[in-house]
């Protein structure tokens, strides 16, 4: 069993000619390296483990209109995440009691929209084969409540060792969480595995100095 990883490096060499100009040359190399028992996998949900968008987008549809009368129709973009960003952007003049309705309301009707998520099958694969042998973690920025129900819907609860979901610092901002989860876990970094989709959280994962982050496996 292994995962490829790409490596990449640049090398200087002369071309010919009078200019005996340097060039740089970018080399990629495919290294074969095999999971052994030893490594921890982290899991993402939202995108990565199981597709929760347009779910998403149906809950907060009715939480808006629940809440507010828009000119236009809510569309679904396939292309970027519903969020609170989102929704302060396309109802600029909220009130904050509005807005936190929308938000409570987007929670509450979650449940109902759960046969609208799907699951990664690719990654659902991985989850269950090396759930067998390795430690399997779930490590998400949603809710508990939330990640809990999805999860059970799809039957995978019982295939994660351990479950981290958002957590907040002292200042109300989300920690990094696989800095979290590495802390908790007493793991090294190197020996962890990470299964993630949104850029920034790869970011975080790399500043958590995660060295294997999805890898291809075989």
């Amino acid at each position: 069993i292994s995962w490829y990883a790409l490596w990449t490096f640049q090398a200087t060499s002369q071309t010919p000619g009078p200019l005996c100009a340097s060039v740089k040359h970018t080399v990629t190399i495919k290294r074969i390296m095999e999971i052994t028992k030893d490594k921890v996998l982290f899991f993402d949900m939202d995108g990565t483990l199981i597709d929760t968008d347009f779910a998403n987008f149906l809950s907060y549809k009715k939480a808006i209109e629940s809440v507010i009368n828009l000119d236009k129709e809510i569309q679904y973009n396939t292309n970027e995440r519903f969020n609170r960003t989102t929704l302060k952007a396309i109802a600029p003049n909220l009130t904050d009691k509005e807005y936190q309705k929308i938000i409570q309301r987007k929670e509450e009707n979650y449940k109902e929209h759960l046969p609208h998520t799907k699951l990664n099958k690719q990654m659902a694969d991985i989850l269950t084969k090396y759930s067998k042998t390795n430690k399997t973690i779930l490590v998400t920025n949603c809710r508990e409540e939330r990640a809990m129900m999805t999860l059970n819907y799809h039957k995978i609860t019982d295939k994660f060792n351990s479950i981290f979901c958002r957590e907040f610092d002292q200042n109300e901002q989300k920690v990094n969480k696989f800095k979290n989860a590495i802390s908790r876990l007493g793991v090294p970094p190197n020996l962890v595995i990470a299964f993630e989709n949104e850029e920034k959280e790869i970011s975080d994962a790399k500043d958590a100095e995660i060295e294997i982050i999805n890898p291809k496996i075989a």
